[in-house]
């Protein structure tokens, strides 16, 4: 009965800190977030649907410089969803993507990895190097295109396009998720940047 009891407290003491982990890092303003700033996001016509490419600007502060630099992998996240507007009722939304990129450093050979979801990764011989690639997003595929070409979005259409990206501090180790909880040098992200995107009609 003890037991259960202590297990049962742990899981309860778990899902309250992943709860908080998700307020601070989503509702806007219950944390002071350092300013990640999104520029030029345009949507193209690639091979395999349509992609997104974009352009963060920002720095990682000294606490962030100094946990890379002691092996501790940051994980960014950057999230897309694309909407249609309808009239007669709430906004139809036809894409959510997300992307994650992870940042290390492994001290044997003295470089920073640039790793991605896909599994491509990347290797800089500063953290400068790394932080340059990942502030530019390219060739992201956020719309795919069926086998027979045809795609939920239609050329020539308009939609609302909205895209982020934060520090995923949900996935440091646990005592960094902890000592993360309020702490505005852990804080890192950008507002949504919204804008009409015209999905472009592909040259014959």
């Amino acid at each position: 009965m003890m037991a259960f009891t202590i297990a049962d407290l742990k899981s309860m003491l778990d899902r309250l800190r992943r709860w908080l982990l998700v307020v601070l890092v989503c509702v806007p303003g219950l944390a002071l977030a350092a300013e990640i700033e999104i520029n030029n996001p345009q949507i193209h016509a690639g091979e395999d649907g349509y992609v997104l490419s974009a352009d963060f600007s920002f720095d990682l502060n000294q606490r962030l410089e100094e946990a890379v630099g002691k092996g501790v992998v940051l994980y960014f996240l950057a999230e897309f969803d694309l909407t249609r507007p309808r009239w007669y009722w709430l906004d139809e939304k036809l894409v959510s993507r997300n992307q994650t990129f992870r940042l290390s450093y492994h001290a044997l050979t003295r470089q920073y990895r640039l790793s991605t979801g896909s599994g491509l990764h990347q290797s800089f011989e500063s953290l400068s190097d790394a932080l340059r690639v990942l502030s530019r997003l390219r060739n992201w595929v956020v719309i795919d295109r069926a086998s027979d070409g045809s795609s939920i979005v239609r050329p020539g259409e308009t939609y609302t396009a909205a895209l982020r990206m934060r520090l995923d501090i949900t996935q440091l180790p646990r005592p960094f998720q902890i000592s993360a909880l309020g702490n505005r040098d852990w804080n890192l992200a950008s507002d949504w940047k919204t804008w009409q995107a015209t999905i472009p009609v592909e040259s014959k």
